[in-house]
């Protein structure tokens, strides 16, 4: 009898068991738990009971009229919560991308929704047989086991592995609305900017964020304690470029993030060879195991295309110092 119950406790649960878990964990009731998987109570109980067999100790303490989980239920619950859901993400991307090819790009938020998702629609007209996934997110993910193809990174060159792609570098500079050229104080000269409101990022004097500051372009052009008419913060970088297109005062923009808007004239440059350049650049780098899939290289090659706009936008050059292959 004990060798039977070692076995059976070995054997990997059953995912049913741990769907109805689930059901009965977040309601705590079983009748209600029965109701969402369309299963009699008594199946639902059967399924517990079997689980608690498995796993090898009680899931739950069942009172008259309650349901609680014991600890190793809650300690279960943790894993069970995300594991559930993460199939069931993997499982409705395959159904929807069957026959399909489909790229996957992870990059940080400001990045995604400024540079990225604008530039979208012309991938798409040129390759309408790709779908394309963008996980916006600004905590990086390891490109061994993640579900992505490729990532654009923001980091110093020391910290980009090899195999990474530089698409750009990064600067900054004052720029405004061309409508509040016009109806603001002049700005001639780098003290002139004192007299507008400054907008930047409200995390920004962080260490890791220092030079991407006010205070440090301020430093730089000998105004190292003004002060601005007034300052305003924000907590992304798009939230900044929206006010300043807005009017609503100079933003200190990274030229890469806004090269559009500068291409249509709707950012002005206020002060052309003042940009104060960063150690950070902007890195394209492509999972092992997807490098050599045909639509992972268009849409890489796609984005190398589109960073040399970019840099001619912007009026860099590449370094080719810096830069190395995909393969």
């Amino acid at each position: 009898m004990l060798h039977s119950q070692t076995h059976l406790r070995t054997r990997p649960v059953q995912a049913g068991h741990l769907r109805a878990f689930e059901a009965v964990a977040r309601h705590l009731n079983f009748r209600l738990a029965a109701e969402e998987m369309a299963l009699t109570q008594s199946a639902v109980s059967r399924q517990i009971q079997s689980l608690e067999d498995e796993v090898g100790v009680p899931l739950f303490l069942r009172h008259t009229r309650a349901v609680e989980l014991t600890a190793a239920g809650m300690q279960l619950l943790q894993a069970v919560a995300q594991a559930l859901p993460r199939v069931d993400s993997a499982v409705r991307q395959i159904r929807q991308s069957a026959g399909r090819r489909q790229v996957t790009v992870t990059t940080f938020a400001s990045f995604a929704s400024m540079w990225l998702i604008p530039r979208l629609e012309a991938f798409q007209r040129a390759f309408p047989d790709i779908d394309i996934r963008i996980d916006a997110s600004d905590a990086a993910v390891d490109l061994d086991v993640a579900d992505v193809d490729l990532a654009v990174r923001y980091a110093a060159a020391a910290r980009m592995p090899a195999g990474a792609r530089r698409l750009f570098g990064e600067s900054v500079t004052p720029m405004a609305s061309p409508w509040l050229l016009k109806s603001g104080p002049p700005l001639r000269k780098p003290a002139d900017v004192l007299g507008h409101t400054l907008i930047e990022a409200a995390d920004a004097y962080t260490p890791h964020l220092e030079w991407l500051t006010w205070r440090r372009w301020l430093d730089a052009h000998g105004m190292e304690r003004a002060q601005p008419k007034r300052w305003l913060s924000f907590n992304y970088a798009y939230q900044m470029a929206q006010a300043a297109l807005a009017g609503q005062g100079l933003v200190l923009a990274r030229p890469p993030l806004v090269a559009e808007s500068l291409a249509r004239g709707e950012l002005v440059e206020l002060f052309a060879g003042m940009r104060l350049h960063s150690p950070m650049a902007y890195w394209l780098m492509a999972a092992p195991r997807s490098a050599a899939r045909p639509e992972v290289r268009a849409f890489a090659d796609w984005l190398l295309e589109q960073a040399v706009a970019t840099r001619t936008v912007i009026g860099e050059d590449e370094d080719p110092d810096l830069v190395n292959d995909l393969d």
